[in-house]
């Protein structure tokens, strides 16, 4: 299960029973930023505006030599790290706005590529949860790169993808208490 939430993270359902989870890395936080900065919208609905830009490849590679995606998980990381700064200090100032929103959706869906063959080769299901998983332009990404993967949206495990964080800590306290 992948929730693309502010940060992206995974829960790993092992068939022997085993449970694991980190977080992969930036999933809308960075995007909905970007986004209302330049048009004074909380996000990009459907990333309609990130499909006007060009994905920088240039820009990704800097983005992926962050020393965070190289620590093995179990690992933890939130908007402390991938924040606003963390952008800007990546930029050369000539790129278009469009291209780095693009370039953004890109980085969210190639972390969570690259996890999944790293840590679930042989998964036959991925399930995708929170606001991302209403991203149509991440998904139809997500779903080229992962096309060997059955692809889905906890909708059809009968869980509304942006409720499923709040389940599993209202489970969470009911099992506490």
């Amino acid at each position: 299960i992948i929730n693309i939430g502010g940060i992206v993270n995974i829960t790993l359902l092992h068939s022997s029973g085993r449970v694991e989870g980190f977080d992969i890395g930036p999933g809308n936080t960075l995007m909905d930023y970007w986004h209302q900065l330049h048009n004074g919208e909380r996000y990009d609905e459907g990333g309609r505006w990130s499909l006007l830009g060009n994905v920088d490849e240039g820009l990704i590679a800097k983005f992926l030599e962050d020393p965070y995606f190289a620590i093995m998980p179990p690992k933890s990381t939130g908007c402390e790290h991938f924040n606003p700064s963390w952008v800007r200090h990546r930029l050369s100032g000539n790129e278009s706005p469009e291209d780095i929103q693009a370039t953004l959706r890109a980085l969210t869906t190639r972390t969570i590529d690259l996890t999944v063959r790293r840590y679930l080769p042989n998964a036959s299901s991925i399930y995708l949860c929170g606001g991302g998983a209403h991203n149509q332009a991440l998904l139809s990404e997500l779903g080229k790169q992962l096309d060997s993967y059955k692809l889905q949206t906890t909708q059809s495990l009968g869980i509304a993808p942006q409720l499923v964080e709040a389940c599993a800590f209202a489970w969470l306290a009911y099992q506490r208490v």
